[in-house]
């Protein structure tokens, strides 16, 4: 770099209030944050050239520990409560200066990144970096200026990582020696006492999701979306162990994104330039993308080799179930550049209902679809080793309710307003259960559910007869080509009608009950959608 890119840089870390550290190295190509790790001893690589790295205490996001700063901005507009914790502005200058403090005479990696693939709404982003591969995941999760466009490059916002520095909760007002704090009015993120990199990419999502529905009306959505050979755009949320990285990934549509979405008026978009995947019992038969993308530049978290090899072991969850992958959204094959589609034609909510009370697929109506969206439901299986089968309900609103500074009915009524103008359908897809509950029925063929997926997107489902649900009030398919008649309806799938009456009215007395925290708030569409459990079979 020229003398006068070096005084800019100067400039730059002068104004983030660094002028005093050891050295700051900025934008590095990946091989040399590769290198720097190695050299230091932070890392080392697999036998495919992954670097492979250990984030320390922290293997996972801590949500009691993440804050948002009240302020004249904020206080009247975020959800404030055990999503949202508030903290004082003073105390975010005082930590901010302290840590300031804590990164003088210390070397230092900048990373000049944005998100938005769509430019309307694009933020351009400075990360500071305590650790050379924390800034090698930030290149792989945003997205990557140009090489002109980095030489005028603006930053809107600025995060601060620094996992060794540890709050003392006494004089920060933190909980703990770990956080994440957004202060939306100063447009900062300071993350600290922890070195799990999500922290990183979830911070920028919950930016995300308080500017573009409160400012741009932009629905903000986690969710993952691909495109059709036609141009069709599907949006498919979900939370874990539904089936919505899986399902996303079909080798007849190309990837939009697999993970955090805007809707905007004329287009769908990546909010990022790279996919942070789960890599527990990883093979390259179950998922053979996210195998092959990891390779030289990905950065793998937590993971362990086999014995005296580099080679991982993907079944080895000793250290965390939550092993990690990062990497660049080029390193799947067919990826979409920009990352950008057009308004969704079909929108799938993916369940895993363990219970087997819902249908394998059913089609939404507006107040149907806003009130699901704010449950967000799934079921997951207790664990065997306790001698426990029954599942377990989990609710999470709107499919990431850890990440929205709003309250759920903001994005609920957006999506409304928004399939109503697009005329877009909704489906509600069991990836769970048929024939009875967990440890009595079978879990649906994944064959099963692409075919109905299928189904839906070519259209064909809009053509077949419709049953209802009893409860829910769902509308389902009777017949789908490829898919067993007899489990389309879930009560007929059961030999005991008695036992599904039962659960499938405990199913929906449970919704309701989650669904009281929301319902002062909810309009009354989306009250109407509500399960009804007085009926009866």
């Amino acid at each position: 770099m020229n003398e006068i890119g070096l005084k800019a840089q100067d400039a730059s870390v002068a104004q983030l209030g660094l002028a005093n550290v050891e050295m700051a190295y900025w934008n590095l190509h990946p091989s040399e944050l590769v290198e720097e790790t190695i050299v230091r001893g932070q890392g080392v690589l697999t036998d495919v050239g992954a670097l492979a790295i250990d984030t320390g205490e922290f293997t996972g996001r801590s949500p009691k520990d993440k804050f948002v700063v009240y302020d004249e901005n904020t206080k009247d507009s975020v959800w404030w409560g055990d999503v949202n914790n508030r903290f004082e502005s003073d105390k975010f200058d005082a930590l901010h200066n302290r840590m300031l403090a804590y990164l003088g005479n210390k070397e230092i990696w900048v990373r000049d990144a944005y998100a938005c693939a769509d430019p309307s709404f694009r933020i351009n982003i400075r990360v500071v970096n305590e650790t050379p591969w924390a800034n090698l995941f930030s290149y792989n999760l945003f997205l990557r200026p140009t090489t002109d466009e980095i030489k005028t490059f603006k930053h809107d916002w600025t995060i601060l990582n620094a996992p060794g520095f540890k709050a003392d909760p006494k004089i920060d007002g933190t909980r703990q020696h770990n956080f994440a704090i957004i202060n939306f009015t100063k447009k900062m993120i300071l993350i600290g006492g922890t070195g799990y990199t999500g922290e990183i990419k979830k911070s920028i999502f919950a930016v995300l999701n308080y500017i573009l529905p409160h400012e741009k009306k932009v629905l903000s959505m986690h969710c993952s979306a691909n495109i059709g050979k036609d141009g069709d755009t599907a949006i498919f949320f979900g939370l874990s162990g539904t089936g919505k990285t899986t399902l996303s990934a079909d080798p007849n549509r190309k990837l939009i994104g697999d993970d955090e979405h805007g809707w905007a008026d004329k287009s769908v978009f990546n909010f990022e330039g790279g996919c942070y995947a789960k890599c527990v019992d990883l093979t390259a038969e179950k998922e053979p993308q996210i195998f092959n993308a990891i390779k030289f530049g990905s950065l793998l978290e937590n993971i362990n080799f086999y014995p005296d090899t580099t080679t991982v072991n993907y079944a080895d969850i000793s250290r965390t179930e939550n092993t990690r992958v990062s990497y660049p959204a080029n390193y799947i094959d067919n990826a979409v550049t920009p990352a950008i589609g057009d308004i969704p034609k079909n929108i799938f909510f993916l369940t895993c209902d363990a219970f087997g009370v819902l249908p394998p697929i059913s089609k939404l109506n507006t107040g149907q679809a806003m009130y699901n969206f704010i449950s967000g439901y799934t079921a997951k299986v207790a664990g065997t080793e306790m001698g426990i089968t029954e599942p377990t309900t989990t609710f999470s609103a709107c499919f990431g309710k850890a990440f929205l500074p709003l309250h759920p009915t903001k994005y609920a009524e957006l999506l409304g307003e928004k399939l109503k103008k697009h005329n877009v359908n909704v489906w509600l897809l069991n990836t769970g259960w048929v024939g009875g509950s967990y440890g009595v029925g079978s879990r649906i063929k994944l064959s099963y559910t692409r075919a109905l997926i299928t189904a839906a997107l070519n259209g064909e489902l809009d053509k077949a007869e419709m049953g209802t649900t009893n409860f829910f009030g769902l509308k389902f398919p009777k017949a789908c080509k490829d898919v067993p008649s007899e489990i389309l309806d879930p009560r007929n799938s059961w030999a005991d009608k008695a036992a599904y009456d039962a659960k499938a009215k405990n199913l929906a007395e449970q919704f309701i009950k989650n669904f009281d925290q929301y319902s002062s708030v909810a309009n009354s569409e989306i009250l109407a959608a509500a399960p009804k459990v007085e009926q009866e079979a």
